[in-house]
């Protein structure tokens, strides 16, 4: 189980249903919980947990998600009665150019094994965390959750992008045949606090910020890799984990809910670059390697299903949440993931 980096209301009973009636509580497990968004959902849970909820958040130590046997003894373990379902293979752009089979193949084996081990045990609730590259790569904008299966994704991350198009499937199976309540949320590029900073294969940001205190600490000149032209949308890991923990409580469908920061709020990998480099106080120069891949140009999401459910939901502004992860990156460099 690699580490990423992805409601009912009220309380149900705990072990297999009908078990346990007498005493009701909701146990939720949360798979990749050492991870970026993991970490986050546990700061967010241990500030506002009920009484009634138990949260277990599970690692890589804890089972291979891939094998089913070790997914099986996690969930007999704990028999959770909810389960934010994150662990993944992840990686950024040129870590997935190099290795779309072992992406596929890895993350569709762990779906599998989770989602079964869920059915098997008789989960009330699974939120699975998927990806915005999911959706096609030849579209029209802004993307939105009617669309995962109207086209072939990007051919830079294919691998990571079927296997996460399976999980809607896979939930639609299984309410389909079964009335399972499985479902899945998509969020726009994530960033924040425990995040993986390896230049090669970390994402654009957390990427950045250690090219950017590498170049500082050796004083050469910041290298970003491609033209810096490539518009996204950023959510800041703490905003990501307070809408996942509302859509374990309360989104009931099993359609997939687009969890991104406004369409204005969509800036270039360039101007970030530029934000990450004031938040490190840098002085050098800048450089763009055009030489180098841009990978997607866009991937403009719409939120606008979820502003219906939370039409006053306030996202951290990208200069506060880039400013804080730096500060956290530079205070943990020697434990950080990089």
């Amino acid at each position: 189980m690699s580490d990423a980096e992805e409601q009912g209301n009220g309380t149900v009973p705990t072990g297999s249903e009908g078990e346990n009636a007498a005493t009701e509580q909701t146990i939720v497990l949360v798979t990749g919980g050492s991870g970026l968004v993991g970490k986050a959902i546990q700061r967010v849970v241990e500030e506002e947990i009920p009484d009634d909820e138990q949260w277990i958040f599970c690692s890589s130590k804890d089972a291979d998600l891939c094998n089913l046997e070790e997914t099986r003894a996690l969930f007999e373990k704990h028999r959770p009665t909810h389960v934010i379902h994150l662990a993944a293979m992840v990686g950024g752009l040129f870590h997935n150019l190099r290795n779309n089979l072992e992406f596929f193949r890895k993350n569709m084996a762990m779906n599998d094994n989770v989602l079964l081990a869920c059915h098997e045990l008789g989960v009330k609730k699974v939120v699975s965390c998927l990806s915005t590259c999911i959706f096609p790569d030849k579209t029209t904008y802004p993307i939105s959750e009617t669309m995962v299966h109207n086209g072939p994704p990007h051919p830079s991350n294919f691998g990571y992008s079927y296997a996460k198009r399976m999980v809607d499937v896979l939930n639609h199976a299984y309410n389909a045949d079964h009335g399972r309540l499985f479902t899945s949320v998509v969020p726009c590029n994530v960033f924040g606090p425990h995040d993986n900073f390896n230049i090669e294969n970390g994402h654009v940001l957390p990427g950045l910020m250690h090219k950017v205190y590498l170049a500082q600490k050796e004083g050469k000149p910041l290298e970003v890799w491609g033209t810096g032209n490539p518009l996204r949308q950023f959510i800041y890991s703490y905003d990501l984990a307070r809408l996942m923990v509302w859509a374990l409580r309360s989104y009931t469908e099993v359609e997939p809910l687009i969890l991104a920061t406004d369409e204005a709020d969509e800036i270039s990998i360039g101007k970030a670059a530029i934000l990450i480099v004031n938040a490190f106080g840098f002085r050098g120069h800048v450089v763009f390697d055009t030489s180098q891949p841009d990978g997607q140009y866009k991937k403009t999401a719409s939120n606008a299903k979820l502003r219906k459910y939370l039409p006053d939901f306030k996202f951290t502004p990208i200069e506060r949440g880039i400013q804080e992860t730096v500060d956290w990156f530079l205070h943990n460099y020697e434990q950080a993931r990089k």
